[in-house]
């Protein structure tokens, strides 16, 4: 089962029962509801339960978070209009969530095409998630005391990557590598765990841009990485192929020489 998308300061927040951040449920029945949300084992199970918490404590002090749970179960179903919709409602109830913020610049850039009649109405939509929640998690106090220091700063190492791997994903989709190469360079270098992802795009920016040498050396770090995603080590194998291909072209074939011309034909006999 895919891992719900559950990263730094939120899985120690509030995936924990014993971490819940403050404020409190107000009723041991509103604290079971929540309980049965972060317990859920399946994407449908926990969507039903975030429906429950939100429906029947209309007044939690928990929507926002009970919004982003529904937002990343649908984004784990690959529901991508029911991830958006619950993503941008879990940002009404909370302006500053930079973790919705996150998660639907990337998708968004992920489901934008450079033929896309709307492209630059997404990707604008790209750049106002990703650099505010790059200036929310700059100064955004930790959600919960027990998460340490070094945890804390780990996390929003890994939030601020996310925000600059959107916006590599955006520049890709204009075909502005360079751009894409700084914003993906930022997003692996920055970043406490790189995401092996990131490092393919990144390849894959450096081949598009010509850059065939830099490509090949991400795909082989990426092939090379443990305990990374079958998928993703696919993908960097296929396009470490295409780049070595571009680097390589083959040689056109020798022309085949002239054919000989033919015989002219007898004439016939006259009569």
């Amino acid at each position: 089962m895919k891992r719900i998308v559950l990263r730094g300061a939120l899985a120690l927040a509030v995936a924990v029962p014993g971490l819940l951040a403050q404020p409190k449920p107000k009723s041991k029945a509103e604290f079971d509801a929540l309980q049965a949300m972060y317990n859920a084992q399946t994407a449908d199970a926990r969507i039903a339960a975030c429906e429950t918490v939100l429906t029947k404590f209309a007044d939690t002090e928990f929507k926002a978070v009970a919004l982003y749970f529904e937002a990343a179960s649908y984004d784990q179903k690959r529901d991508y209009e029911h991830t958006v919709v619950f993503g941008e409602r879990t940002i009404e109830a909370d302006p500053k969530h930079y973790q919705a913020m996150l998660m639907l610049a990337a998708l968004i850039a992920q489901h934008t095409k450079e033929f896309d009649l709307d492209r630059e109405e997404k990707l604008a939509q790209v750049e106002k998630y990703a650099k505010t929640a790059l200036q929310l998690v700059k100064d955004a106090p930790k959600p919960n005391e027990a998460i340490t220091d070094d945890q804390w700063t780990a996390a929003k190492k890994d939030f601020t990557a996310e925000a600059h791997a959107a916006l590599g994903m955006g520049a890709m989709v204009r075909k502005k590598y360079d751009v894409a190469e700084s914003e993906f360079k930022l997003a692996t270098d920055g970043a406490d765990k790189p995401d092996p992802a990131t490092l393919v795009r990144l390849g894959k920016a450096y081949s598009e841009d010509g850059k065939y040498d830099e490509a090949i050396a991400q795909f082989d770090k990426v092939m090379a990485m443990q305990d990374v995603n079958v998928t993703v080590k696919q993908i960097a194998q296929a396009e470490r192929v295409r780049a070595f291909q571009k680097k390589n072209p083959p040689k056109p074939a020798d022309a085949p020489p002239p054919a000989s011309p033919a015989p002219p034909k007898p004439e016939a006999p006259k009569p």
